[in-house]
């Protein structure tokens, strides 16, 4: 991010929120941008190549814009707690909006799925990506990919929409994760244990590719330079630990 000290920051703050001063807007927005970055990196590991970086970025701008008109910094809220909040709800909404998993791409991953299930039925064993490759001439990168854009999309789908929950609402509001009934915090853990358990299966550099993307909330150029990799590579030690994470939960419902 921009350097601003505190004081300048401050004042930056007084002037936009008094008077919508044009430049104090300005040095809000080179500040925060490094957000918009973060999160459209983040986002589009898991979108087809065919979407367009920019398109993403624009809806990640739209969400810093929409979080600067509307913070109070009078409130106990960090900005770029609420910016995150508000760039990748942007992000987020603008994908479902126009429905960026093409036909043929949704096709593909049915097909895919398809023969998955046909050949575990014949082999009496999970299919492993080589096979489901082999088995319809395609690459097992494109089994990878097509599978785990399919799944995103699914979740997309799903998501409720934190942009129009908010115009319901007078104020922001975050829901309350950790409020969880016994029994959905029990659930909650088990999936957690299960999980842990799935990712020790995993090889050293897609669980260390995991960590670095998930818990240490690196990028996947950040991660590269950690690595010593390509960005590309660890795409696609990504896409492969995803796919191996949700073949191995689902084979164990």
């Amino acid at each position: 991010m921009s350097q601003l000290s505190t004081l300048e920051e401050q004042i930056h703050w007084k002037n936009w929120i008094e008077s919508h001063d044009p430049d104090a807007g300005d040095q809000l927005v080179k500040k925060y941008l490094p957000l918009v970055s973060f999160h459209v990196q983040r986002i589009s590991v898991s979108l087809p190549k065919s979407v367009s970086r920019d398109d993403i970025r624009s809806l990640g701008m739209m969400g810093l814009f929409d979080a600067l008109e509307r913070f109070d910094p009078y409130r106990d809220l960090k900005f770029d707690t609420y910016a995150s909040f508000r760039i990748r709800g942007a992000i987020l909404d603008g994908l479902r909006k126009e429905d960026w998993l093409s036909r043929s791409a949704r096709d593909k991953a049915k097909k895919i799925e398809a023969a998955a299930e046909k050949l575990e039925q014949e082999l009496m064993r999970n299919a492993s990506p080589k096979e489901i490759a082999c088995s319809l001439n395609i690459t097992e990168d494109e089994v990878y990919t097509a599978l785990n854009e399919n799944f995103f999309a699914n979740v997309l789908s799903m998501d409720e929409n934190p942009q129009e929950q908010e115009e319901k609402e007078s104020h922001f509001h975050i829901k309350d994760e950790k409020a969880l009934l016994p029994e959905e915090n029990l659930m909650k853990q088990e999936l957690y244990s299960e999980l842990a358990k799935v990712i020790e299966s995993l090889n050293e550099k897609e669980q260390l590719v995991l960590q670095l993307f998930y818990k240490e909330e690196l990028t996947l150029t950040e991660i590269g330079q950690v690595m010593n990799l390509s960005t590309s590579r660890i795409s696609q030690i990504h896409s492969r630990a995803i796919y191996k994470l949700r073949a191995t939960m689902k084979d164990n419902k």
